[in-house]
C-alpha cells in the first residue's frame, strides 16, 4: 500500500529549484509571479476582492518560502540560499510592479479610499495567529500527499503577493506608513510559514531522516539556532502587531461611544448620522438633516462625559433642503 507521507526527496522536488527541471521551475515561477502581481495590483486598484483572490491562487511565492523552511530542516545550505534569494527577489518584483501600476492609474491608492488597501496596512496579532494556523496546514500538506488538495486554500489564506503590491501602490502614493504596514503583514506571513514548518517537520521527524545521496553537502541539521532566531523574529514582529491591535481596539471603543452619543443626540431632531471617519488622530462625524441645525453643546458634554477627547472631534453638519417644484 502506498504511503500517504512524502519522502524527503519528494518534498525537495516540490519546493526546491534544483535538478534537471530547475530551468522549467524558474521559468514557471517568474511567469506566475509577474502575472499574479499584475492581477493583484489591478484587483487592489479596482477594489475587487475576486481579482485579489485570483492573484492569491496564482502566486508562486509559497514554494520558495517552504523551500527555505525545508532547507533549514534538512541542513541544505545551497537550497537555503537559493530559496531565500527567490523570496527576496520575488518580493522586490511584486513591489516594483505595484509601484509601476500606481504610476499609470489616476489618483492615489490609499487606505482612506480603498478597502483592499485598508485591510492590509494595519496588521494585528490576529493576523499572526491566522498566519501560524495557515502555515501549519501548508506544512502538513507538504508532508502528507493525501491532503495536498488543501494548498489552494492555503494560498488564499496566507495572502503573500497582494500585500507586496499594496506596498508598491502606497509607496507610489506617498503613504509610507501604510507601505510599512503592508510590508509587516508580508513579513509576518513569511516568518509564520517558516516557523510553523520547522515545528511540523520536527513533529514528523523529517529533520532526523537520512538525506545521504539526496544532495552533495547535505547533512542532518540542528534546528536549535534556526528555532531561536525564528522565536526572536516572532517576538519582534509581535511588538508592532500588539501596538496596532491596541490602537485598533481603542479606536473601536471610541467609535462605539461616539456612535451611541450621536444617535442619542439626534433623536427627535430629524437629523441622521451619515458617517464616522477615524482614519487618523482626528475623528470626523458627518450628520445631515433639515433646518434648524441641532445644538452641538449637548453632544460635546455627553462625549466628554464618556471620556472622548472632544478637541479631536469635528462635527460636519449638512443641511438638507427640499424644494417642491411647481408650488
Amino acid at each position: 500500500m502506498e504511503s500517504r507521507f512524502s519522502t524527503p526527496l519528494q518534498m525537495r522536488e516540490s519546493v526546491f529549484f534544483d535538478g534537471p527541471e530547475a530551468r522549467a521551475r524558474y521559468s514557471r515561477f517568474w511567469m506566475l509571479l509577474v502575472l499574479s502581481s499584475v492581477i493583484a495590483s489591478a484587483g487592489v486598484v479596482a477594489d475587487s476582492t475576486a481579482a485579489v483572490i485570483g492573484a492569491m491562487i496564482v502566486a508562486p511565492l509559497l514554494g520558495p518560502i517552504q523551500g527555505t523552511m525545508l532547507a533549514t530542516v534538512l541542513g541544505d545550505r545551497s537550497n537555503l540560499v537559493r530559496s531565500l534569494l527567490l523570496v527576496v527577489a520575488g518580493a522586490g518584483v511584486a513591489i516594483a510592479i505595484g509601484f509601476v501600476i500606481g504610476l499609470v492609474v489616476a489618483g492615489d491608492v490609499v487606505a482612506a479610499t480603498n478597502s483592499q488597501v485598508a485591510g492590509r496596512v494595519s496588521p494585528r496579532l490576529i493576523d499572526l495567529l491566522a498566519a501560524l494556523g495557515t502555515g501549519v496546514v501548508g506544512s502538513v500538506a507538504l508532508v502528507r500527499r493525501d491532503i495536498s488538495d488543501t494548498l489552494p486554500g492555503v494560498a488564499i489564506a496566507i495572502s503573500l503577493v497582494p500585500p507586496l503590491t499594496v506596498v508598491g501602490l502606497t509607496l507610489e502614493s506617498g503613504a509610507f506608513g501604510e507601505a510599512a504596514g503592508a510590508m509587516l503583514l508580508f513579513v509576518t506571513n513569511v516568518v509564520a510559514i517558516i516557523a510553523t514548518g520547522i515545528v511540523v517537520m520536527s513533529f514528523y521527524g523529517v529533520n532526523k531522516l537520512s538525506t545521504v545521496g539526496v544532495a552533495e553537502g547535505t547533512h542532518r541539521a540542528s534546528l536549535r539556532k534556526p528555532a531561536i532566531l525564528l522565536a526572536v523574529m516572532l517576538v519582534i514582529i509581535g511588538l508592532p502587531l500588539s501596538v496596532t491591535s491596541f490602537q485598533i481596539g481603542a479606536k473601536s471603543i471610541i467609535e462605539s461611544a461616539v456612535h451611541q452619543e450621536v444617535d442619542a443626540w439626534l433623536v427627535d431632531t430629524g437629523w441622521s448620522l451619515e458617517s464616522i471617519d477615524y482614519s487618523s488622530l482626528e475623528l470626523t462625524v458627518t450628520v445631515e438633516g433639515p433646518l434648524p441645525m441641532p445644538d452641538t453643546a449637548a453632544l460635546e458634554a455627553a462625549l466628554a462625559e464618556r471620556g472622548v477627547a472632544t478637541e479631536n472631534v469635528t462635527i460636519v453638519l449638512i443641511p438638507v433642503y427640499q424644494v417642491e417644484l411647481g408650488d
